[in-house]
């Protein structure tokens, strides 16, 4: 897909949502306000931070999909969009990362202590905000989104610095990214009086466009310069983390080259062994070709899921998504 297509799509979509998109910046301004100035100031700067504001962007998506025309969706943007921040702040702390998205982390500015505590109260004002939707399954996919990602994070830490198998890969990629998309989507879904099946389609192709985001994610972290990234590059092996192209290369190379990977992992650094090192081995053995292969087999999965839907420009932007996740650089 070339990148002016991208552009066009990119436009479209936020001039489809530019209102809805706008209001949820200004409730999630207003929601991460405290009468303790030090959570005002670092949620004012993590807002600041930006991103992409997919997930919110999904989960308005779902819900116009299904004809949805209330202020619950606005609402629920700003809540998962303030859950995906209390996560990166936490994430920050135990990586102990340095920058995010080229600027100093939370971490780096206020320290460890603060954050954390201001990634707790974000959590619970999060809460607090969804329960005004007074609908129980809106909460039951929250609490169940939380406890996913808290273990997710857990599970990471108790693998960092060893090789994992394919499949804890990708059960750590659902816990930690796509559940979170899926959760979106299916909020949505919930907001606009979904069937059991739309939530169940609506919340697949959430979690397979999580997937392809995520894969898509660390293959980037591997390839793409730190001015794009706004990281250091090879962030995820300097963290002692394997992803999709490493383990790909590890379960086929030879056993010289696999101990040069593990000794990144291990020491998490680049002790005698360059970013370059691994790149050439990832190359052999066409692993990066692969990881991608796999997140663009997830996009075309998402997309299937949609087949039952009417069409519409929300199914469209909804079509669209998956190959905008695929074709990104950064």
């Amino acid at each position: 897909m070339n990148s002016s297509a991208t552009t066009v799509n990119t436009r479209g979509i936020f001039e489809l949502l530019r209102d809805d998109l706008a209001a949820i910046e200004q409730e999630f301004g207003r929601d991460t306000v405290s009468s303790v100035s030090v959570i005002t100031e670092i949620g004012e700067y993590l807002r600041e931070g930006g991103g992409k504001r997919l997930r919110p962007a999904l989960l308005l998506l779902a819900a116009k999909l299904m004809e949805y025309r209330g202020t619950g969706a606005v609402r629920l943007g700003a809540v998962v969009e303030i859950i995906h921040t209390a996560t990166l702040v936490h994430d920050d702390i135990i990586d102990d990362a340095r920058t995010r998205r080229g600027r100093p982390s939370a971490n780096t500015r206020w320290g460890n202590s603060k954050c954390v505590l201001a990634g707790d109260w974000l959590y619970m004002q999060a809460f607090k905000i969804a329960v005004q939707e007074r609908n129980f399954r809106v909460l039951d996919l929250l609490i169940a989104l939380t406890q996913q990602m808290v273990e997710g994070e857990l599970l990471q830490m108790e693998k960092l610095g060893r090789p994992i198998t394919m499949d804890e890969h990708l059960d750590l990629i659902y816990r930690k990214t796509a559940c979170l998309f899926a959760t979106c989507t299916e909020l949505g879904g919930v907001l606009g009086g979904a069937t059991e099946a739309q939530s169940r389609a609506l919340g697949s192709y959430g979690r397979n466009v999580g997937m392809a985001f995520q894969i898509v994610d660390d293959v980037l972290d591997l390839t793409a310069s730190e001015e794009v990234l706004g990281k250091p590059v090879a962030s995820d092996l300097r963290e002692g983390k394997a992803t999709m192209a490493v383990i790909h290369s590890m379960e086929r190379c030879i056993p010289a080259e696999r101990q040069l990977i593990e000794k990144v992992l291990q020491e998490r650094a680049f002790n005698g062994v360059n970013h370059t090192d691994v790149l050439e081995v990832l190359s052999r053995y066409r692993s990066l070709e692969y990881a991608t292969s796999q997140a663009t087999e997830y996009a075309q999965a998402a997309t299937r899921e949609l087949q039952s839907f009417p069409d519409n420009e929300f199914k469209r932007a909804l079509l669209w998504v998956p190959q905008f996740v695929v074709a990104r650089q950064k």
